[in-house]
């Protein structure tokens, strides 16, 4: 099965997040090269484990149901970016500011405690960071036109108070995301 850990949205910050997305919308204009991410799947990954043998699947449940050592904190979500650096943008996201240091501390748990059950995750730095949406075609003309535009101070806060684990379905409506578990942070 499909795995991920993911730190969640609450429905307020779903509706700023689902905002910003429309007036980033507005300004890209009518470019059917850009998906955006619904806000009602939206979640910070902190780890993507990708497809897990069923009999992996209780040891995971197990490491990632005991509490996190990290105390809950504020996360503020704000400035536009996109991925890759340089070139043609794949993915638009909106950063964190307040709360990152955190984010990262937590998914360093979260990181070690997979890797201590043989779990490889991605080599490359983690970036905490929200997708918006993404590019289906794009070049590097794109770019200037997705930054500048509504590039916002703030555009939300989260209370962090635990991280969840969740499967991923494909279906043709998007995925569907099911918790298997969660990690609360003390």
């Amino acid at each position: 099965m499909r795995l991920f850990v993911a730190l969640d949205l609450d429905d307020d910050a779903r509706r700023v997040i689902g905002a910003l997305q429309h007036r980033v919308a507005e300004t890209l204009g009518a470019d059917r090269s850009i998906k955006a991410v619904d806000p009602a799947h939206m979640h910070l990954t902190l780890a993507f484990l990708g497809e897990i043998a069923d009999r992996d699947v209780p040891a995971i449940v197990e490491t990632l149901s005991t509490d996190i050592i990290v105390p809950r904190f504020a996360a503020v979500f704000q400035g536009l970016g996109v991925f890759p650096p340089r070139g043609a943008p794949r993915v638009l996201w909106v950063g964190v500011g307040e709360g990152s240091d955190q984010i990262v501390e937590v998914q360093r748990v979260v990181a070690r405690r997979l890797e201590g059950l043989g779990i490889a995750l991605e080599p490359r730095p983690f970036h905490p960071h929200l997708t918006l949406a993404r590019w289906r075609i794009s070049g590097s003309a794109d770019r200037p036109h997705a930054l500048p535009a509504a590039s916002p101070v703030f555009a939300a806060r989260v209370n962090v108070d635990h991280v969840t684990l969740y499967q991923s379905r494909p279906s043709p409506a998007g995925a569907i995301h099911t918790a298997l578990t969660r990690s609360n942070l003390t």
